[in-house]
């Protein structure tokens, strides 16, 4: 199985330091929804891992946050592609949990899922949290420029092998070329 796992605001979506809360603030990076429809097209399953603190906070509802996802994924279906999941932290960053990245709880809630090692499985993010949640169950790191991406570039400290691409599209160009 040819599995992708992808961080959400800053990769496929535009970011915010206010967050995401409603169906309206949901915009897609240009060529985000079309690099997923490729990779679906081609036999990946696409897996969404995202923390979503906005919950925590009282910024948004889990209704709200429904509502978001079920407009990225009618917007990814125009384009052709699917998200197989969407696995959620929905703690504070004070909390404690397990999920919220640079925790790994959400890496490991895919693998039981899809009973499979994540060794290898590439995994994109736009910040240094993302990559380390990722290398800390073997997956292949790959860091966006879209999102957070250049400042955490900037700051260094990338976990070993981490990849490096503009955007969402030319990870899913290079992915496409390898396989």
């Amino acid at each position: 199985m040819k599995l992708a796992i992808i961080d959400r605001d800053g990769v496929i979506n535009q970011d915010s330091d206010a967050f995401i809360k409603s169906p309206d603030e949901w915009v897609p990076i240009p060529g985000s929804l079309e690099a997923l429809a490729r990779l679906t097209e081609n036999g990946w399953k696409v897996v969404v891992a995202t923390n979503q603190s906005g919950l925590a906070r009282g910024l948004f509802s889990m209704a709200t946050l429904n509502a978001i996802h079920a407009k990225m994924r009618r917007e990814l279906a125009l384009h052709g592609g699917l998200i197989d999941a969407i696995f959620i932290c929905p703690h504070g960053p004070d909390d404690g949990c397990a999920c919220r990245k640079p925790a790994s709880g959400m890496f490991r809630d895919i693998a039981q899922r899809y009973e499979i090692s994540l060794q290898n499985v590439p995994a994109v993010g736009d910040s240094l949290r993302d990559l380390q949640a990722a290398a800390a169950l073997g997956c292949a790191p790959w860091l966006v420029q879209t999102g957070k991406g250049l400042r955490t570039l900037e700051k260094g400290g990338l976990p070993e092998g981490t990849r490096i691409e503009a955007d969402l599209a030319a990870v899913a160009d290079k992915w496409l070329s390898e396989t």
